[in-house]
């Protein structure tokens, strides 16, 4: 590591496989030790404060054989490498081999930037997963990146820096010798498709209640980020917006909450079962209903009752990429703002059916009634010359115009310009904002 890392990974934060810590505290740095062995490893930066500045810390042989003897007690033993930058001292860990992993106060499992003390039914979760395979960390031959979408995740997450070999493994998408694994081909290859092939999205829209005419089709197979981007305008552009009208005002009603919609997308992408490949993300609209359906039943110890109190994820790498470019909140409270955005909207009802499947029901109560719009009384148009006309038009080029500039461009005198300006004004088409050289001219509307 280097200084040009270091930077970048401060500007970054902590996430699912960084953690800073100012300050050397056993018992704190046990948990993070056991979280990243039970999780997919990671790196604790010894020297660090939560606000992401360098504090330094003195780096002894005996504060050393402190971590290793912390990592040895764990059960079972945990293997770390200690690296020094300056004056702050890197804790490398990798993902554990015989999990779950404990220290002396417990079980601890990574989720996003936080660990998080185990509860007994997801220990016995881990034990039973201990021999599977994480989607999103399985490490392909392929080592080429569009560096465009790497520049506009890193520019979404905030942070400036050159686009590199160590920009990739610092996100947590490559490994050491730069080969990609699933989470990056997602992110940051324009066709994630030529190398899992059902890595997409499909939307359909449908005339009626069936899956029979098709009015509008897409499969999108660009990145995973503008997957839902464009998967989020698909939507917009097959549904409804009315106009409802109080008093002077008009508001917006989409027929959907968009903002539920587009988190239900995300929630697909995040958690669907990649390993299966024969389905895809899928969003349908018809008449009365939109439905966003991904392969992967709910993850142990979920159900459908706890959706939205606890976070488990599928590809837990995956939804921290979309959390550090702000896509995602809260980890883990997407279904609960579904259901708050679909009770705020008034017209939509939410559902969830999960039988191997997960899929998310937007499903409208009745059409929305709205208050016919009637457009405000029209002030009768002030009659111009076309001279005029001709003054109005140059003002609107340019509202802090001069006179003279004017009679320039108009081909007449000035005096003749200062007449038809002092008409324009007792029509009252054309007011002076301050009197002075630094007013300007403001063409009022019925003059148009």
């Amino acid at each position: 590591m280097n200084e040009k890392e270091l930077d970048f990974i401060l500007q970054e934060g902590e996430g699912l496989k960084i953690e800073f810590k100012e300050n050397f505290d056993s018992k704190g740095l046990s948990h993070e030790i056991v979280a990243f062995a039970n999780t997919e490893g990671g790196r604790i930066f010894l020297g660090v404060d939560d606000k992401n500045k360098v504090k330094g810390i003195e780096i002894s042989n005996k504060l050393k054989s402190q971590i290793q003897d912390l990592a040895r007690n764990c059960d079972p033993a945990i293997n770390i490498e200690l690296s020094e930058l300056g004056d702050i001292l890197i804790i490398n860990v990798e993902e554990g081999k015989e999990k779950p992993y404990s220290c002396s106060s417990g079980f601890y499992l990574r989720q996003g930037a936080n660990s998080q003390k185990m509860r007994r039914s997801e220990i016995i979760d881990l034990i039973s997963e201990q021999n599977s395979v994480k989607f999103d960390n399985v490490t392909s031959s392929l080592k080429e990146f569009d560096k465009d979408l790497v520049r506009k995740f890193l520019k979404s997450a905030g942070v400036d820096g050159e686009i590199d070999q160590s920009v990739l493994f610092n996100l947590g998408v490559t490994d050491e010798k730069g080969f990609l694994n699933n989470t990056g081909i997602l992110f940051f290859t324009k066709h994630p498709k030529k190398s899992l092939i059902n890595a997409y999205i499909t939307c359909a829209r449908y005339k009626g209640v069936e899956k029979v005419h098709v009015i509008d089709r897409k499969d999108l197979e660009e990145d995973l980020v503008t997957q839902v981007e464009q998967a989020v305008l698909f939507v917009k552009r097959n549904t409804r917006l009315e106009y409802e009208i109080k008093g002077l005002r008009r508001k917006e009603i989409p027929e959907y909450p968009v903002e539920a919609i587009r988190e239900a997308i995300l929630n697909a992408v995040m958690h669907r079962d990649y390993f299966e490949r024969g389905a895809n993300v899928q969003i349908d609209i018809f008449d009365d209903r939109l439905t966003v359906t991904n392969i992967g039943g709910l993850i142990k110890p979920l159900t459908k009752e706890k959706l939205g109190e606890i976070a488990v994820r599928r590809n837990p790498l995956i939804a921290d990429l979309f959390h550090r470019i702000h896509f995602v909140e809260k980890m883990g409270s997407g279904i609960k703002r579904i259901r708050e955005e679909c009770e705020d909207h008034g017209n939509v009802d939410f559902e969830i059916e999960t039988d191997g499947f997960f899929i998310a029901k937007f499903l409208l109560r009745k059409e929305i009634q709205v208050t016919p719009l009637v457009p405000p009384p029209v002030t009768p148009q002030v009659e111009l010359t076309k001279l005029e006309q001709r003054i109005i038009a140059e003002i609107k080029k340019n509202s802090k115009v001069s006179r003279k500039d004017i009679a320039g461009d108009l081909g007449i005198g000035t005096d003749t310009v200062k007449e038809y300006i002092g008409k324009l004004r007792k029509k009252g088409v054309l007011r002076r904002i301050g009197e002075t050289s630094a007013g300007h001219w403001e063409v009022v509307k019925n003059g148009e």
